[in-house]
Order: structure tokens, then C-alpha cells, then sequence
């Protein structure tokens, strides 16, 4: 048994443990894993109050992005209506101009239909002026030919203009 090298690596250990307590190596062992397990407990708590305010984070990110999505939807919707109303103005502006200017031409059309009128009826008292005093030259002569013609001149003007 004392020639055995397991019994000889025993007694070691077990020397080597008596001497490790004696020096205290133990306590200092379990004050450097107490200590790292409060930093890793520090760790853990730094990380779970960071996953919290990312969480915060979010939420009001979200919560800004529905908001700016809102506005964008009202903005369009707002931007659509003056359009649409900016759309209505314009037509019926166009419909007030045209209607103004088909008037205007109309005016000037009945304006032309009148002179044309009066011109060729200027033109008809004209000939017809023109028709009486050859045929009074002719047919009539003399002081009463003169009279009867400047007297149906002036019957002719007077009933054509």
C-alpha cells in the first residue's frame, strides 16, 4: 500500500489541501468567485435595465411612427381636397370665361349682322335711288322731273334707312 503511487498522489492531495487551508487559499478562491458573481449579477442587472429602455425606446418610436404616418395620411388627404377644390375653381373660372367670351362674340356677331344690314340696305336704297333717277330722267323731263325726283329720293332715304 505504501509502495502504490495512487496512495502516494492521495497522501499528496491530501497534504496539499491541509497546507491550501492553512493558507487560506480557499477563503481567497471564494471571495474571487463571490465577487465575480457580483459582477456578473451587476452585468445582468445593467443589461436587463438597458433591454428595459430599449423597450421605452421602441414603443415610442412606434408610437411616433403611427403618429407621422397619421400626419402623412391627413397631409395627403388635405392636399387632395385642395387639389380637387383648386381643381373645381379652375373649372368653373374656365366655364365663367367661356361663357363671358361666347357673349362677348355673340355681341360682336349680332354688332356685324346689323351693319351688314344696314349697309346692304344702304346698298338696295342706293340702287334704288339710282333705278328711280334714271327712270324719272328718262320718262320725265324738265322742272317737274327734277321735283318729282328730289322728292322720291328723299322717300326712298327716309323709308330704307
Amino acid at each position: 500500500m505504501f509502495f502504490d503511487p495512487e496512495t502516494w498522489v492521495a497522501v499528496a492531495f491530501v497534504i496539499l489541501m491541509v497546507v491550501f487551508g492553512y493558507l487560506g487559499v480557499f477563503k481567497s478562491a471564494m471571495t474571487a468567485l463571490d465577487h465575480r458573481a457580483a459582477r456578473i449579477k451587476a452585468e445582468l442587472d445593467d443589461a436587463a435595465r438597458l433591454k428595459q429602455e430599449a423597450a421605452k425606446v421602441l414603443a415610442d418610436y412606434k408610437a411616433r411612427s403611427a403618429m407621422a404616418e397619421r400626419e402623412a395620411a391627413d397631409i395627403i388627404a388635405n392636399a387632395k381636397a385642395e387639389a380637387e377644390r383648386i381643381a373645381a375653381d379652375a373649372k368653373a373660372k374656365m366655364e365663367d370665361f367661356v361663357a363671358r367670351r361666347t357673349k362677348t362674340a355673340e355681341g360682336k356677331i349680332a354688332l356685324a349682322e346689323a351693319q351688314a344690314l344696314a349697309d346692304v340696305r344702304a346698298a338696295a336704297a342706293e340702287a334704288a335711288v339710282q333705278a328711280a333717277s334714271t327712270i324719272l330722267s328718262q320718262s320725265v323731263k324738265g322742272q317737274i322731273a327734277d321735283d318729282l325726283l328730289a322728292r322720291g329720293i328723299s322717300e326712298v332715304r327716309q323709308k330704307l334707312n
